[in-house]
C-alpha cells in the first residue's frame, strides 16, 4: 500500500474568522495556529502547508488573563548596540492591539519558512471590520 500526500494543487483552503472580543489570547491563538497549520484535515502532513486562512477580529478587545496585562514584556531589537526595546502587553495594547494577537499566534508555528507561509496566512484587524467578505469565511467560536 502507499502512503498518499497531497500536492499543492489538490488543498482546498477555507476561510475561518475569530472574533477575539473578550476571549481569552491562549485560545484563539491555540485554535488559529491550529487552523493555519492544518491541523483540521485529514491531508494533514508536518512538511506540506494545507492549511487554511484565517481572519481575527477584535483583537484589541482580546482578555489577558491573571495580571498578564502589566507583567507581560514585548521585546524587539533594532539590531544596533542597546536597540533593545521593551514596553508592557498595556502599552502595546494601546498603541499597536495587532501585535499581541500576531506575536501569540507567531510563537505556536514552526521556526522555519514553511512557517513563515503559514503566518502570512493570518489577517488580525483591531476592530470587527476586514475586506475579506468575498471570501465568504466561516465564522468560528472560540470558548
Amino acid at each position: 500500500m502507499r502512503t498518499f500526500l497531497v500536492n499543492g494543487s489538490a488543498i482546498e483552503r477555507r476561510w475561518h474568522v475569530i472574533d477575539a472580543q473578550g476571549k481569552v489570547l491562549g485560545r484563539i491563538a491555540t485554535t488559529a495556529a491550529w487552523l493555519l497549520q492544518g491541523k483540521n484535515k485529514a491531508v494533514y502532513t508536518p512538511f506540506i502547508d494545507a492549511g487554511d486562512h484565517v481572519v481575527i477580529v477584535n483583537a484589541a478587545q482580546v482578555k489577558l488573563t491573571g495580571r498578564k496585562e502589566e507583567q507581560k514584556v514585548y521585546r524587539r531589537h533594532s539590531g544596533y548596540e542597546g536597540g533593545l526595546r521593551e514596553e508592557r502587553a498595556r502599552e502595546v495594547r494601546q498603541r499597536t492591539p495587532r501585535r499581541i494577537v500576531e506575536e501569540a499566534v507567531r510563537g505556536m508555528l514552526p521556526k522555519t519558512k514553511l512557517g513563515d507561509a503559514m503566518y502570512r496566512k493570518l489577517k488580525v484587524y483591531a476592530g470587527p471590520n476586514h475586506p475579506h467578505a468575498a471570501q465568504k469565511p466561516i465564522q468560528l467560536e472560540v470558548e
